[in-house]
C-alpha cells in the first residue's frame, strides 16, 4: 500500500455505493469512527461492506461481534450473496460458554473483571489477526459492562490508543440504547455517521444518514437517502448542482409544430427547464412527448419518468396520436421509466436522473408529473429544494427538462399543489374554456427567461392527427377564466371554431 509522510494511507474506501462520495474519499486510515443508529438501520450491513472492501484490496480484516453470533453474521451475508472468506469473524462470547458452569458469572465476579476480560480478549483477537480494518459490534455491550460514563469513556480511549498505535482503521457500531444525551464516544471518535429510519404514513420505511462529525475533512453535509437491498446498502448523496458544471452550446430547439415554435418565440433554449401547467386531460404529457420526439429526431437521447400513468397505456395513447414511443425505446434513444412514488425516495430519484444524463448521454428529460414527485416528498419546502437542485443540475449539463404539473379544477380559478413557476425558465399554460356549448382548450406562454415569445392565446385540439394549434385568439377575452366573451368591435357571429384551421 502507498504510504504518505505521517505513516498512514490517505483513505480506506467503505465499499458502500455513494458513501465514499459523501465522505470525500472514505475513512482516514489509522483512525476510529463511530457508526450509530437504532436497530435495523443498516449498521451491520455497512460494516460488513467496509470489511469486504478491505479484503478485496488484500487487507487483513477483523469483525469482532459482542451482540450477534457468527452464524447470524454469516446468514446475513448469505442473504446478500456475499463471500466472507477474506474477513475474520471473532465472536467474543461463544454461545456454548453460556451453558458452561465454569464460565457462569457469580455474585463475586465483578463488572471490573468482566470488562477487563472482554478488553483482553479483543486485544488477543487483534494480535492473532493483525488486521488493518476492524469492526467492533457493538458498543452497547461495553457500555453495560462499564456501568458508568467515566469508565466507559476510559475504556473507549484505551481501545482508540491501542488501535491507533497499530495503524488500524476502526469502525465502532452503536445501537443507541443509551440516553440520547450521552455523547461519550462522539468526542473521542475521528468521525461520526448517524443512520435514521423514518416510517411514513403509507409505504415502506425510509432511511437516511448524516455525517455529524469528521475531523480535518470537508464532507458533504446534510441528510442523504439510502436503502438496503440485496447486495448491500446503496447511498444516494444529496445533489448539489453547483458541483456539476459543463459547457455546451445554448442553441434553440424546435418542435415538429410550426405554430408551437412561433408561440415560443422560435423554440426552447437548450439547457433550460420548461413547466407544462394545466388541469388533468389538457395534454401536458402529449406536449412533452412532442418535444421528446423532436429531440430523438435530431439524434439526441431522451428520458421520461412517469409517476401517474401506466407505461403501456401511455405508449398506446401516444401511438394513436402519431408518436411511436416503443420504436424510440427499441432504438435506444428513449429511456422510459415507471416511478412508484410510494417506493422511491427523492434522493434515489435524483440519482437515477443523474445516471441517465452522465452514463447514457441523455439531453432531454421529462418528469411527469410533479404531483407524483410530491407524493414521494410530502414536505413542500423540501420538495422545492430537491426540484431546484435537480433542475439546476440538468440545466448545467445542457439537458432540457420538461416538468408537468396538474392543477386542481377544470375552469376558472385553479390551484397548483405547489408553486414552482419561478423555478422554470419557460412556463406553458394549458386551459379549458367553454364556447358555443363545447369544451375547448387554449395554450399560452406566460414566461420565458431567454428571448421573446408570443403573448397571445391560441386554441388547440387533440385528435387522430395529434396536437394541432390554431391562430391567436384575437376576437375574444376572458379565455383563461374559462368563459370568454366577444371583445369590443368583434362580430357577434364569430365562432372560436373559425380560429382553428
Amino acid at each position: 500500500m502507498t504510504k504518505i509522510q505521517d505513516g498512514f494511507t490517505s483513505s480506506a474506501l467503505t465499499g458502500v455505493s455513494g458513501l465514499d462520495d459523501i465522505l470525500a474519499g472514505g475513512f482516514t486510515r489509522g483512525r476510529l469512527f463511530l457508526l450509530e443508529g437504532s436497530p435495523g438501520t443498516g449498521k451491520t450491513t455497512i460494516a460488513t461492506q467496509f470489511l469486504m472492501e478491505g479484503a478485496a484490496r488484500g487487507e487483513q480484516c477483523l469483525y469482532v461481534t459482542l451482540s450477534e453470533t457468527e452464524d447470524e453474521l454469516r446468514a446475513s451475508a448469505q442473504s446478500h450473496s456475499w463471500d466472507l472468506a477474506g474477513v475474520k469473524l471473532f465472536e467474543l462470547v461463544p454461545p456454548e460458554s453460556l451453558l458452561d458452569e465454569d464460565q457462569q458469572q457469580s455474585l463475586l465476579y465483578s463488572s471490573d473483571l468482566e470488562l477487563g476480560e472482554t478488553t483482553r480478549r479483543i486485544f488477543d483477537a487483534f494480535e492473532r489477526a493483525r488486521p488493518e480494518r476492524v469492526v467492533l459490534d457493538s458498543l452497547s455491550e461495553i457500555r453495560l459492562l462499564a456501568q458508568s460514563s467515566l469508565r466507559y469513556r476510559r475504556q473507549i480511549l484505551a481501545l482508540k490508543h491501542f488501535f491507533s498505535r497499530q495503524n488500524t482503521t476502526v469502525l465502532m457500531l452503536d445501537d443507541l440504547t443509551a440516553e440520547a444525551a450521552d455523547k461519550t464516544v462522539h468526542s473521542i471518535a475521528h468521525g461520526v455517521i448517524r443512520l435514521e429510519e423514518l416510517a411514513p404514513a403509507y409505504g415502506p420505511e425510509r432511511r437516511r444518514l448524516r455525517v455529524t462529525k469528521y475531523r480535518g475533512r470537508r464532507y458533504r453535509g446534510g441528510f442523504h437517502d439510502f436503502k438496503i437491498e440485496t447486495g448491500g446498502v446503496a447511498v444516494y448523496p444529496r445533489l448539489v448542482s453547483a458541483e456539476h458544471k459543463n459547457t455546451f452550446s445554448r442553441s434553440v430547439l424546435t418542435s415538429s409544430l410550426a405554430e408551437l415554435d412561433a408561440l415560443l418565440g422560435g423554440g426552447i433554449n437548450r439547457g433550460s427547464s420548461v413547466l407544462l401547467l394545466g388541469p388533468a386531460g389538457t395534454g401536458k404529457s402529449l406536449l412533452a412527448l412532442i418535444f421528446l420526439a423532436a429531440a430523438v429526431s435530431r439524434g439526441e437521447r431522451a428520458a421520461m419518468y412517469v409517476f401517474d400513468e401506466e407505461i403501456g397505456s401511455l405508449c398506446n395513447r401516444a401511438l394513436e396520436l402519431g408518436i411511436d414511443v416503443q420504436s424510440m425505446i427499441d432504438g435506444g434513444k428513449l429511456f422510459l421509466e415507471q416511478v412508484d412514488a410510494a417506493e422511491l425516495s427523492p434522493g434515489e430519484f435524483s440519482q437515477r436522473v443523474r445516471g441517465r444524463v452522465e452514463q447514457n448521454g441523455v439531453t432531454a428529460v421529462v418528469i411527469d408529473s410533479l404531483n407524483g414527485f410530491q407524493a414521494a416528498m410530502p414536505e413542500e419546502n423540501a420538495l422545492i429544494l430537491h426540484m431546484h437542485e435537480l433542475l439546476q443540475y440538468l440545466n448545467r449539463q445542457g439537458a432540457t427538462t420538461f416538468l408537468t404539473v396538474a392543477q386542481h379544477g377544470l375552469v376558472g380559478d385553479m390551484q397548483a399543489p405547489v408553486d414552482v413557476t419561478y423555478l422554470a425558465d419557460t412556463v406553458i399554460l394549458l386551459r379549458y374554456f367553454e364556447a358555443s356549448g363545447r369544451v375547448r382548450r387554449a395554450i399560452s406562454v406566460i414566461k420565458k427567461r431567454t428571448g421573446s415569445h408570443e403573448d397571445t392565446i391560441r386554441e388547440y385540439r387533440i385528435g387522430g392527427k395529434g396536437l394541432r394549434l390554431g391562430k391567436p385568439l384575437t376576437r375574444f377575452q376572458g379565455v383563461l377564466r374559462g368563459v370568454p366573451t366577444l371583445a369590443d368591435g368583434a362580430e357577434s357571429s364569430a365562432l372560436l371554431g373559425d380560429e382553428l384551421g
